[in-house]
C-alpha cells in the first residue's frame, strides 16, 4: 500500500486549512475590537454656553451645537419656586454650565443628532478618563434630570441633598418646553 503522496497532500491542505481558519478568526478578532471601541473623542474650543445642557463649539471653523446626553436641564427661561418665592433656576443651570465648562477646550465623544439637528455628546474639560464629565457634574450639583441610568445616581445624590432644582419645587423640563413651546407661524399659500 503506497501512501506516500497523497497523504502528504492531505496534510499540507489540512495545514492551510487551519492557517486560513485562524487567519479568519483573527480578523474577526480586530473587527470586533474595532466595532466596540470608543468613538475617537472631538477636542473642540467652547465658544457658548446656551443653557444648563446645550452649548455651542467650533468644528472646522464652524459653529457646533451639542446638547449633553443622558440629562435634561432646567431651560434658561424657566423659573422654580422655593416656598412662595420664584427664583431664575434656568439661568442659574446656565451659569453652573459655564463655569464647569471654563473657557475649554472640551473633548467630547459624539453619539447621534437630535430633531433639531443638536449634535449629541458627552462632553469633558479633558480627554477621558481625566477631567470633568459635564452631564455628570450637573445632575450631580442639581441642575439637571437624568434621562438615563448613566446619570441616576448623581440625580439622586442632587436629591438627597437639595442641592440646584431639587431646593424646591419645579417642572420637568420636557413638561416645561411642551407648555411654552413658541407657537409656530402658520403660513397660507397666497391663493387661500
Amino acid at each position: 500500500m503506497v501512501s506516500g503522496p497523497s497523504s502528504l497532500t492531505r496534510l499540507r491542505w489540512r495545514r492551510r486549512f487551519r492557517s486560513l481558519l485562524a487567519l479568519l478568526l483573527l480578523a474577526g478578532l480586530a473587527l470586533t475590537a474595532w466595532l466596540w471601541s470608543p468613538p475617537p473623542a472631538l477636542t473642540v474650543p467652547l465658544v457658548h454656553v446656551i443653557d444648563g445642557d446645550s452649548l455651542t463649539v467650533r468644528q472646522d471653523d464652524a459653529p457646533l451645537t451639542i446638547r449633553l446626553t443622558g440629562i435634561d436641564a432646567v431651560e434658561y427661561r424657566q423659573d422654580c419656586a422655593r416656598g412662595a418665592t420664584r427664583w431664575p433656576c434656568g439661568r442659574e443651570a446656565r451659569a453652573a454650565l459655564e463655569k464647569l465648562a471654563g473657557r475649554g477646550p472640551l473633548h467630547c465623544e459624539v453619539a447621534a443628532k437630535d430633531r433639531y439637528d443638536r449634535t449629541l455628546a458627552a462632553c469633558r474639560t479633558a480627554p477621558f478618563p481625566d477631567g470633568i464629565d459635564l452631564a455628570a457634574e450637573m445632575a450631580r450639583q442639581g441642575w439637571a434630570v437624568a434621562t438615563s441610568d448613566a446619570y441616576m445616581v448623581e440625580e439622586a445624590e442632587a436629591q438627597a441633598k437639595r442641592r440646584g432644582i431639587w431646593q424646591g419645587d419645579f417642572i420637568l423640563p420636557e413638561n416645561w418646553r411642551a407648555t411654552h413651546e413658541r407657537a409656530t407661524t402658520a403660513v397660507t399659500p397666497p391663493d387661500a
